[in-house]
This record gives C-alpha cells, sequence and structure tokens, in this order.
C-alpha cells in the first residue's frame, strides 16, 4: 500500500486520537473548558494499540520520516497518558472532597432538595409554632428531657451556660463523633426501607431540633443555646441532609429503578451513596470538633460565634454550589 493511501485511510482516527490527547493534556481527565471530542475513554486503548500497529507498519514499509515522527509523537504522548503514576492516595481523597464530593451532590439535586424540605419544614415550623403556642412543646418532649434542656442552657449558671462544662473537650469529642455518625448512617440505612425510613428520620430530626431550639427560645434561654449550635450547625446540619439526599437516592433505587433492573438500580445507588457517606463522614467528623473545642468555649463573645458561623455557611454552601465546577465528572456522578 502506498503512503497516500495508508494517510488517507488512517487520518481520521489519528487526528481524533491526538484532540483526544489535547483535550485531556498529561493529566488523563478532560480539561475544563474543552468540549468533548468523538472519541471515547473506553475506545481508548483499543485505539493506542491499532496505533502502535499502524507505525509498526509504516516503519516496515519506509514510509516518510514526517509521518513516522508524528505516528512516534502520538503514541509517546498516549504511552504517558495510559500508563501513567496513579496520584497518592491522599490526593485522591483530596481530589474526591474538593471537587468529586460536591459534583456528586449536585448531581443528586432532586433528592438533596427533597431531604432538605423534610428536615427543614418541620424544623423551621415547629420553632414558629412554639413562639404563639410554648405549651405545645410538652406534645414533643417528655418532662425530663425540657429540664434537662432547660438546666444545660440556663443563662444563670455560669458553668453551663454554652450547654456544657467546656473542661471535657476530648470526651465530648469521641461522643460527639459516635453520635454524629450514627444518625447520618441511620439517615441513609434508612433509605433501604424504601425510603421510608430516611423520611421518618429526617422529618423526627427535625421535629425534635425545631422543639428544642423553640423552647429555648420562647422561654428566654435563646442566647446560650444560639451562641452553642451557631459554630457546628453549617457542618452537621448541611451533612444530615446531605444523608438524607443519599438514603433517597436508595430509595429510588428500590422503588422507581427506571430502564435497569432493580438490583442493579440498588447497586447502582448505594455505590453512589457509599461515595457520598465518605463526604458525609469528613463533614460530621468536622463538625464533632468545632463543637468539642469551639462551641462550649464562652470567652469569646456572641458577635464572634456568629461571625465564625457565618463564615462556615458561606464555605460549606460555596463550596457545595461551585466546588469541582468545570472539572470532569467524577465516578457516578451521573442523575439518577
Amino acid at each position: 500500500m502506498k503512503q497516500e493511501q495508508f494517510v488517507v485511510r488512517h487520518r481520521a482516527e489519528w487526528d481524533a486520537f491526538e484532540l483526544w490527547l489535547q483535550a485531556h493534556g498529561d493529566g488523563g481527565r478532560r480539561r475544563p473548558g474543552t468540549a468533548p471530542v468523538g472519541l471515547d475513554d473506553g475506545e481508548v486503548p483499543a485505539r493506542y494499540r491499532r496505533l502502535c500497529q499502524q507505525l509498526a507498519l509504516a516503519r516496515r514499509r519506509g514510509y516518510s520520516t514526517p509521518l513516522l515522527e508524528r505516528l512516534q509523537g502520538l503514541m509517546q504522548r498516549g504511552h504517558a497518558v495510559l500508563y501513567r503514576a496513579r496520584p497518592p492516595r491522599w490526593r485522591r481523597a483530596a481530589e474526591f472532597l474538593v471537587a468529586g464530593f460536591p459534583q456528586l451532590v449536585r448531581s443528586q439535586a432532586g433528592c438533596m432538595w427533597a431531604s432538605l424540605a423534610l428536615f427543614a419544614l418541620p424544623l423551621v415550623g415547629l420553632f414558629v409554632l412554639l413562639q404563639w403556642r410554648p405549651e405545645l412543646v410538652h406534645h414533643v418532649l417528655d418532662p425530663r428531657q425540657i429540664a434537662q434542656i432547660e438546666a444545660m442552657y440556663d443563662p444563670a449558671d455560669a458553668r453551663h451556660a454554652l450547654g456544657r462544662d467546656a473542661g471535657s473537650d476530648w470526651q465530648m469529642f469521641g461522643h460527639y463523633v459516635m453520635n454524629n455518625i450514627s444518625i447520618g448512617l441511620r439517615t441513609f440505612a434508612g433509605g433501604l426501607l424504601a425510603g421510608v425510613g430516611t423520611i421518618l428520620v429526617l422529618i423526627a430530626n427535625g421535629v425534635n431540633i425545631g422543639a428544642v431550639a423553640g423552647h429555648l427560645q420562647a422561654i428566654g434561654h435563646g442566647d446560650p443555646f444560639w451562641r452553642f449550635v451557631a459554630g457546628h450547625a453549617p457542618l452537621e446540619l448541611t451533612a444530615i441532609v446531605i444523608a438524607g439526599g443519599a438514603g433517597l437516592r436508595l430509595g429510588l433505587g428500590l422503588v422507581a429503578p427506571g430502564r435497569r433492573r432493580r438490583r442493579d438500580a440498588l447497586v447502582h445507588a448505594g455505590r453512589i451513596g457509599a461515595r457520598l457517606c465518605l463526604g458525609i463522614t469528613v463533614m460530621l467528623l468536622l463538625a464533632a470538633f468545632v463543637e468539642a473545642f469551639w462551641s462550649s468555649t464562652q470567652s469569646v463573645p456572641a458577635w464572634g460565634k456568629y461571625a465564625v458561623s457565618a463564615v462556615l455557611w458561606l464555605a460549606v454552601i460555596g463550596w457545595l454550589w461551585r466546588g469541582g465546577q468545570g472539572a470532569p465528572p467524577g465516578e457516578d456522578a451521573d442523575a439518577p
């Protein structure tokens, strides 16, 4: 076969392979802002093997130096991408937390908004209702619970004015870690009951938090309560909502599998939920750290507590809204 015929036959696939390399750069992932090319990532290994065969054939037939140099360059660049060393585990974990996790949260936007509504509406509704009818708290909390939270946030008790004695930080850190993570896991695992378990856990948590906050505000204990919860609320409450979204996604895999078989849909939703749980666990660990070592600090004035809380809220919302924007979608970041 003459060189001209050889080039005409294979030029289109060389061009496609070169476009793929340009779009993915040296890291093997598509660069932000580049349009996807007509070559799927799954086709690349086979295309690379064909390119190596074509290079060997061109050498054997004694084709021109420019053609050999082009094929050699494509082969070397393809080898650098396909056989590159995997980044360290810590780097992959950091990339997931910074970009992959918020991408995954946004890919499940419908479930996340539903989870937010199930959690926030009972919370806000009961809080407002207790400002108007404070006696209704007895229909939600038993007398022992009411007495306990009133003592914890009594402004007259300087030792426990912010919920507890600040001298037990490390002990409480362990307690908060176990408590927070258990709530998150229960919220997610409730999705296995066709999503009903997750719905009940979200509503129950919203009702409980709304009752506590509403009652303390109504009796004049709101200031120490808000100063205590302001710091860790952005991370903890957001993590609960995301865990609820993951649980609802799991339930959808059972109730509405779509084009997938029910088993395959459940496995797919479980894979998404497992990856979400990694980010949720990190958020709850950070929330427990803030709650143990910052929330109970009484030396910080109220404006300082609220300023830190505002910064954390903006950071969490900005991270989930913009994190990974423009980066290639991560594994399982597809919508249901």
